[in-house]
């Protein structure tokens, strides 16, 4: 508990200033895996560590990060596919070309945070599997040009 109101004003701040304009869960789950480090597992963000000490930066992104991960996991899946499909609408490119990249490279596999068990990692795994093939299902079919 003590810990919680020691990193309070951080989580305050990141999340105020940062997630509030993220528009969809997905997208601040993308958002916040991306600050961390793949190499050290170390979140890094430049604005939080200018104003505050960086183990508590650290401490206040990890506990945001397993809290939007929690959340994820405990959407509806109709409700997840929504919440992703606006995510990837919102990203640079053609939608259908972004669903076809992440279910070729799995590149979601960086989203769950490092800690995480590996049973709700093969539930975010699968649940993202199935998702994408939704997804990739509504989209209208290309048309061929001539």
């Amino acid at each position: 508990m003590d810990e919680i109101l020691r990193i309070q004003p951080i989580i305050r701040d990141f999340t105020a200033t940062t997630l509030a304009a993220i528009p969809n869960v997905y997208g601040r789950l993308i958002y916040i895996a991306s600050l961390r480090d793949l190499s050290s597992g170390r979140y890094e963000h430049a604005g939080l560590a200018a104003v505050y000490p960086l183990e508590g930066v650290q401490e206040a992104l990890k506990f945001c990060h397993e809290q939007i991960f929690s959340r994820v996991l405990e959407m509806p899946l109709s409700v997840q596919a929504q919440d992703l499909g606006d995510c990837l609408e919102g990203m640079p490119g053609v939608v259908g070309a972004t669903i076809a990249h992440w279910r070729q490279l799995e590149s979601y596999r960086i989203l769950p945070p490092e800690d995480s068990p590996d049973y709700l990692r093969e539930l975010f795994f699968s649940n993202l599997r199935v998702l994408l093939e939704i997804l990739e299902s509504q989209r209208p079919p290309a048309r061929s040009i001539g």
